[in-house]
């Protein structure tokens, strides 16, 4: 199986100054980065909306004062779509208090302007990374969850045996199975699950969010 195709997420600028805009445009392209403009946040909206944009791995540079739809509104909406990527907020000096509330309010960071470039560079690809790992979580809980789905009820049974801490022979007593069946189990749902040992399925399903309850 070929390995899957290393992750490069665009980098969606959103300001309604259009130099401003591409210089930055500008600025990520020098730097390797793909970025794609947009005049507002209307417009990169109106775009996710129609599905001409997809919501998938990206960041989001927005500028807090556009007009007619400001960033932080712009920002609002998103949350009501679930937006899932790194916003990174582009502020003027008198708008820094309301950049560290949107910040609060689940914004990845700001930048006052006029920044460094090699700084806003450095933000960008922090975002970048942290949306990459973002994504390749979301794959593996799918995978996990799918995978654990995909047990047999008696797998299952085995399964929060083991993840409680017994020991093989008190889940063949709970069980009324014998401890080779139970060894056959264990050894079937770690091939399943793609996990070496107990301690790292119980990390890897707390990590992730997931219960094999149920």
């Amino acid at each position: 199986m070929a390995a899957p195709e290393p992750l490069n997420p665009p980098v969606h600028v959103v300001d309604d100054d259009a130099d401003f805009r591409d210089g930055m445009v500008w600025l990520l392209e020098s730097r390797g980065l793909v970025a794609h403009p947009w005049n507002g946040g209307e417009s990169f909206l109106q775009a996710l909306r129609s599905g001409t944009v997809k919501a998938d791995c990206c960041v989001l540079l927005l500028d807090i004062r556009m007009e007619p739809l400001s960033g932080l509104a712009t920002f609002e909406r998103l949350k009501a779509m679930a937006w899932p990527w790194p916003v990174l907020f582009l502020t003027g000096h008198g708008d820094v208090s309301m950049a560290v509330a949107a910040v609060k309010n689940g914004a990845w960071d700001f930048l006052e302007k006029p920044f460094q470039n090699n700084l806003l560079v450095d933000k960008v690809a922090a975002a970048r990374q942290a949306a990459i790992e973002q994504q390749h979580n979301e794959q593996e809980r799918l995978r996990l969850q799918q995978a654990v789905a995909a047990l047999s009820g008696r797998e299952r049974e085995v399964l929060r045996e083991v993840l409680q801490g017994h020991y093989n022979k008190n889940i063949a007593d709970h069980l009324g199975i014998t401890q080779r069946t139970v060894e056959f189990h264990r050894a079937n749902i770690f091939g399943k699950l793609q996990v070496q040992s107990t301690v790292e399925l119980a990390h890897r399903l707390g990590r992730l969010g997931l219960s094999v309850e149920g």
